[in-house]
């Protein structure tokens, strides 16, 4: 088994309101020394839904991204506030983003995004027993709901607005759970919440 290096010194390169850069002098067990930088996390993690109306459908959302500088189709995700449990965090980014709530959350895996430098990742979670629930997020603009045919995947993921590797990633992890060859790590039921209590 590969010995991990040696980190002789950390320090921070560059900050902004969301990103920390950290700069690692690291030495490996082969006496070699380098450099490395990496963007660091912040907050308390994330979460990103697959939700399933029913075994043909999953909803994916229009929204802009700044990375593209572009609009994209994307599964909803968002942070996890403080204190709030995954299973909690992905019922209220769903009725932020998609107006529906989840009767039953599975959580799939967690995923990083680039971790050659990156400490980012996100849990993805399967939404299933789906109804009505809007609640209001933090978007800049109303994001587009869209109903994608969930029993059509592969077409799905090759969609010229399909772009994002988690949401690929995720749609097929959803399929094979839904194909019974993926076993959930934990199963949750979320009791429905009535859409009056349902503010923020």
């Amino acid at each position: 088994m590969a010995i991990k290096p040696e980190i002789l010194k950390r320090s921070t390169v560059a900050k902004s309101r969301l990103f920390r850069a950290d700069q690692l002098h690291l030495r490996f067990s082969n006496g070699e020394e380098r450099l490395y930088e990496k963007l660091c996390s912040r907050g308390n993690g994330a979460v990103l839904i697959v939700p399933l109306l029913d075994e043909k459908t999953v909803f994916l959302v229009r929204e802009y991204a700044g990375g593209l500088e572009d609009y994209h189709m994307g599964l909803p995700k968002g942070a996890m506030d403080a204190g709030e449990s995954m299973f909690t965090a992905a019922n209220r980014e769903l009725m932020e983003e998609v107006g529906f709530g989840a009767r039953r959350v599975h959580y799939i895996k967690r995923v990083y995004l680039s971790p050659s430098y990156m400490e980012h990742s996100i849990h993805i979670l399967i939404a299933e027993g789906l109804y009505p629930a809007k609640r209001e997020g933090d978007e800049p603009e109303p994001l587009e709901v869209v109903a994608c045919p969930f029993d059509q995947v592969d077409e799905l993921v090759m969609r010229g607005d399909v772009l994002e590797g988690r949401t690929i990633a995720a749609l097929y992890m959803a399929k094979a759970w839904h194909e019974g060859r993926l076993t959930p790590l934990e199963s949750v039921d979320i009791p429905v919440q009535p859409v009056d209590l349902i503010h923020d």
